[in-house]
């Protein structure tokens, strides 16, 4: 076995020579730093303390090692962790002791060798769960949801993300409640399409789960829910399930309650069309981020947290349309009034037409 480290801590795993995937004996994945790098950034910029958390696809261990090494004093009141692997618990334990982890730190863990969603379901009163399986994360939402508490955290990942930005359509509507489209703004559309299918299943437990941070990022789709109790909640959140109607002759696009509209040719949806991220909270980690390798990230979030928008205007797509060399993005962002968006290096989210 290889030692790998990552920031605080080391694990050993064999790498396969293609892509990582789900039969490794021991599951890595190295394209995944930055996910892990951010959601210990929101555990240590929320103001909730003591918390419990829970890693059920827990993998290599190697968020939960981290999450021990770098969120903050007085932050985890325990951590679960699991991986239905049976050799898993061995190597954790193993793992621990490799990384020199204190008796203190460790009386806090608790090691589980279960499937996930068992683990989940005999769980309860969770602060903080990780969703960070391969592929979709569907089947576990459910138990994930049913464990969660009270002004929880549950962090969801998706890395199916063929699925989800149009390219296999019937995929999307039989996984996810929605039609995808596949054009210059797939990456928020097929944000927003998985946002509100998570929602519904929280909805069935009346409990509201509102993205405090949500974001597309390589080849995968990462939110952050606060769950809240309460039907007039739910109902709140279903009023912001709308359709993103899209104008393919003029790159016009709306949001609308419904999927068919004069002057529109084709739609993506049922969505959230709510914010995607928490002003305060993006502003708060851009300014305490320890990782140098997120910065930029950071900033293009921060500055797209300001618009209240939904949908952006694609400068290479415009021109592409027109026919004209494209303008120089700087100077049409200044134009504009407008703010940068990370789902394009050429996308301008602005509430001024920019066709």
């Amino acid at each position: 076995m290889k030692s790998i480290t990552e920031h605080s801590s080391t694990i050993k795993v064999d790498l396969p020579k293609g892509d990582v995937n789900a039969r490794m004996e021991v599951f890595y994945n190295p394209e995944m730093i930055s996910n892990r790098n951010i959601s210990i950034l929101l555990l240590n910029t929320i103001s909730n303390k003591n918390m419990k958390l829970a890693l059920p696809l827990a993998g290599s261990g190697i968020r939960a090692l981290r999450f021990l090494q770098e969120i903050k004093k007085g932050k985890i009141k325990g951590l679960y962790v699991n991986d239905k692997k049976e050799s898993f618990s061995t190597y954790f334990k193993k793992i621990l002791k490799l990384n020199k982890i204190s008796k203190t730190q460790e009386k806090k863990i608790t090691t589980h060798n279960q499937d996930a969603n068992l683990f989940l379901l005999k769980a309860e009163g969770l602060d903080y769960i990780d969703l960070d399986p391969f592929g979709s994360p569907n089947s576990f939402l459910a138990s994930a949801i049913s464990a969660i508490s009270r002004n929880g955290i549950l962090a969801v990942t998706a890395t199916d993300t063929a699925a989800l930005t149009g390219t296999y359509k019937k995929v999307t509507r039989r996984k996810y409640w929605a039609e995808s489209e596949k054009n210059w703004m797939m990456h928020e559309t097929a944000l927003r399409i998985l946002i509100r299918k998570v929602q519904l299943q929280g909805i069935q437990f009346d409990k509201a789960l509102t993205p405090i941070l949500s974001y597309h990022k390589d080849h995968y789709f990462r939110i952050y829910f606060r769950a809240e109790k309460g039907k007039q909640k739910c109902d709140k959140l279903l009023k912001q399930h709308n359709y993103l109607l899209f104008n393919n002759k003029t790159l016009e696009f709306k949001v609308s309650e419904f999927n068919k509209e004069k002057g529109f040719t084709s739609y993506a949806g049922p969505l959230w069309a709510g914010k995607l991220f928490e002003k305060a909270l993006l502003k708060k980690m851009n300014k305490d981020n320890p990782f140098e390798e997120e910065e930029k990230f950071l900033d293009v979030l921060t500055e797209e947290s300001t618009i209240d928008q939904v949908g952006f205007y694609d400068i290479h797509a415009i021109s592409k349309l027109k026919k004209t060399n494209p303008p120089k993005f700087e100077e049409v962002l200044e134009k504009s009034k407008g703010k940068r968006t990370h789902f394009s290096v050429y996308g301008i989210k602005s509430k001024k037409k920019l066709i």
